[in-house]
């Protein structure tokens, strides 16, 4: 496991498309912004940075904010990934369990979904992940 360092990053990342607007509050980038400050705060994760993508699709991660993202962990700013739940990192089952299970941990990072319970700390909290990714998919 990769030392702590206090210069790393918590990125916060909300996404919401056109279709997940008729979702309304419950899925609104304010509302998952509060849940997202809220748990950092309440679990003591250090610098919170959002990084947030505003109408766009969960089926393609090129997505301004989540690349953005991506190049800030490939450089070493980020230790912790959390999100609202699987289906705001995306929606293509593939894709997304690849970056859970392979792209996060070669740079050793945690990923936190927080109403799908996954933890990637806690190994046994992503046994379901490939089917909730899946179902994510068909919706």
């Amino acid at each position: 496991m990769k030392q702590s360092n206090q210069n790393e990053i918590t990125a916060l990342y909300c996404r919401l498309s056109q279709d997940d607007g008729a979702d309304g509050e419950s899925n609104s980038i304010q509302n998952q912004r509060n849940i997202l400050e809220r748990y950092a705060r309440e679990h003591h994760f250090p610098n919170p940075r959002f990084y947030v993508d505003d109408g766009y699709s969960g089926g393609s991660f090129n997505r301004p904010g989540f690349q953005q993202m991506m190049t800030d962990m490939e450089n070493g700013k980020i230790r912790t990934i959390i999100t609202k739940d699987l289906s705001r990192l995306g929606r293509n089952q593939l894709h997304t369990g690849l970056y859970i299970e392979e792209r996060f941990p070669m740079f050793g990072v945690r990923y936190i979904a927080i109403n799908d319970n996954v933890d990637t700390d806690r190994s046994e909290s992503t046994e379901l992940m490939p089917f909730k990714n899946l179902f994510n998919e068909w919706f």
